[in-house]
């Protein structure tokens, strides 16, 4: 039994799509297929019901699920007390971020990082910070930068920053330049800009708003915080953004003002609940000067 055919076991099993599971993998979907017809054929059982549509495990996939999970973890344990002991840090290190976090640059950080230790294979993925916390559940990434709600089951939070919101319009908007902070209420016929639901930053307006009980008009959704900035420029909208949002240069020449309440945009770095990080993500997270979150 190959430590690479549990490693593919797994992913399908947590994908539940063999398609998936390669691309997560970074391998040819053949070679995940061999893999599990592999495993089966050794343990003289099938550990998959196969759809058109999807994978689920047997009752056999369900008890090796549990077993390789800790067999990997085993022997990843076992590969950085090896390199302990030689004074190196090798394997991998899978980190995930949301794009423009303002209080994190995640580019430096990885940086510093591989400058220390090269020899670490480093993967970064960039997404809403709703994938990012599931990605830490499952243990597809090692460490996600993301923008939480402090409690979120399967991952643990350890705070680095938290900010206001701010109401974001041009200079012409009725609301630019007052005196104090806006009340939701005054803004139940505004048409907003925004990011799509996934991201931190929408999570938190939308909090927000549905806790001043205010119903919000989001008329353009985009993927990314330039494009925001320019619509908003462009007079097809407001947005609601955390304080450093406003701050970049894209954002010059808008008003920007404080949202009443207390919600504030929250950005940590989430790890798996269980078991520890690795040695070159506890390296990582040793860099950041993070303090933990309750």
């Amino acid at each position: 039994m190959e430590l690479r055919h549990l490693e593919h076991f797994v992913a399908v099993a947590e994908e539940q799509h063999f398609t998936r599971a390669a691309e997560r993998l970074r391998v040819a979907q053949s070679g995940v297929s061999a893999s599990v017809r592999a495993l089966e054929r050794e343990l003289g059982a099938e550990l998959f019901i196969r759809t058109t549509r999807r994978v689920g495990l047997t009752d056999s996939g369900r008890a090796l699920l549990v077993e390789a999970r800790r067999t990997l973890a085993c022997a990843a344990a076992a590969r950085e007390a090896v390199a302990a002991v030689q004074g190196l840090m090798g394997g991998t290190l899978s980190v995930g971020t949301e794009q423009c976090m303002g209080t994190v640059d995640a580019g430096a950080l990885l940086a510093s990082f591989h400058a220390l230790h090269p020899q670490v294979e480093m993967h970064m993925e960039q997404a809403g910070s709703g994938r990012l916390l599931e990605q830490v559940r499952r243990g597809e990434l090692d460490l996600a930068f993301v923008v939480h709600d402090d409690v979120h089951d399967g991952v643990r939070l350890r705070r680095i920053a938290e900010e206001p919101l701010m109401l974001l319009c041009r200079a012409d908007h009725p609301l630019a330049g007052i005196g104090g902070p806006v009340a939701p209420a005054r803004l139940a016929g505004e048409v907003f800009v925004d990011l799509h639901p996934d991201w931190g930053a929408r999570r938190a307006a939308d909090l927000a708003f549905a806790e001043a009980g205010v119903v919000r008009k989001v008329a353009l959704q985009v993927n990314d915080v330039y494009t925001l900035l320019d619509l908003v420029s462009r007079g097809l909208g407001a947005a609601v953004v955390p304080r450093p949002v406003t701050l970049k240069e894209q954002a010059r020449g808008l008003s920007a003002v404080p949202l009443e309440g207390p919600v504030r945009w929250k950005v940590g770095v989430a790890v798996p609940a269980a078991g520890q990080p690795t040695a070159a993500a506890r390296a990582l997270l040793a860099t950041i000067g993070h303090r933990d979150g309750d």
